[in-house]
């Protein structure tokens, strides 16, 4: 099987495929402290409760593929893969290692790891000009074009860094949960911030999604998919009007896809 990793800033999915399936998949806090081998207990022990509570022994992981947007786990995940899985092959995406995706940026090198995994996933499942937008720590809008080529994108602040700051910015504000008001119009302090950050967020992303979409396709801006992946997706799902499709695994796609370039050239 593949164990697929990416870590973001907030979290760490990781996914094991059999195939092209995903068979399972994990989130756990990203702990830049963590060592290597405090990760290699930690992914153990995931896998050792696989489907059917099969042992970790039983799950035979034939393959590795990771990015990360954190250096410090990168560079202990290197420590992991060397010592806990030295016989495996091992895909960690980083400058050199071949995904396909043409950058047409300024600078292809500050484009992060998982933006360019996800531009690969979207464009070969769903074809561009395609937008992906990912929900995590920060909001990320990354545009496709028709031939597949990363053309580039924008970056907002997340949903839980803008909750937080109205938490420690507001005198009389407080952190709340994430969750959908009774109302648009909230009727306490709570509602009304619920509101601004889900319903906010929303128009947001059509605001952002139309004008992308405008650039990236001047012609006919309604052919753009609008792919949304990433933890907090669900949140804003049914209230984004431009969103086509949500794939939750679209960065473990894309990793899988990168392996399968790599691991077998």
């Amino acid at each position: 099987m593949l164990l697929t990793i990416d870590v973001g800033n907030t979290q760490t999915t990781l996914g094991l495929f059999d195939g092209e399936e995903v068979v399972n998949h994990w989130r756990i806090s990203t702990d830049p402290r963590r060592t290597a081998d405090e990760l290699a207990v930690l992914m153990q022990g995931l896998m050792s409760r696989h489907v059917g509570g099969a042992g970790a022994e039983q799950v035979k992981v034939d393959g590795l593929a990771i990015c990360s947007s954190v250096p410090a786990v990168l560079h202990e995940l290197r420590e992991v893969t060397r010592r806990y899985y030295g016989d495996v092959p091992a895909v960690l995406v980083a400058p050199g290692v071949k995904t396909g995706v043409h950058v047409l940026m300024d600078n292809p090198k500050e484009v992060g790891a998982d933006r360019i995994v996800n531009a690969l996933a979207a464009n070969h499942l769903y074809g561009g000009p395609c937008i992906v937008v990912d929900f995590g720590t920060a909001t990320t809008f990354d545009a496709i074009n028709e031939r597949g080529d990363y053309v580039g994108g924008a970056i907002a602040p997340g949903i839980e860094i803008s909750v937080e700051a109205l938490g420690v910015r507001g005198a009389q504000l407080r952190k709340i949960e994430l969750a959908r008001p009774r109302n648009v119009i909230g009727k306490n302090t709570v509602e009304g911030m619920q509101s601004g950050v889900l319903y906010g967020f929303a128009g947001q992303v059509d605001g952002l999604v139309t004008r992308m979409a405008k650039e990236l396709s001047p012609k006919d801006p309604e052919d753009v998919q609008v792919i949304a992946t990433g933890g907090l997706a669900p949140l804003v799902l049914g209230e984004a009007s431009t969103i086509d499709v949500h794939e939750p695994w679209l960065t473990l796609i894309g990793l899988r896809l990168v392996y399968e370039r790599n691991a077998t050239s």
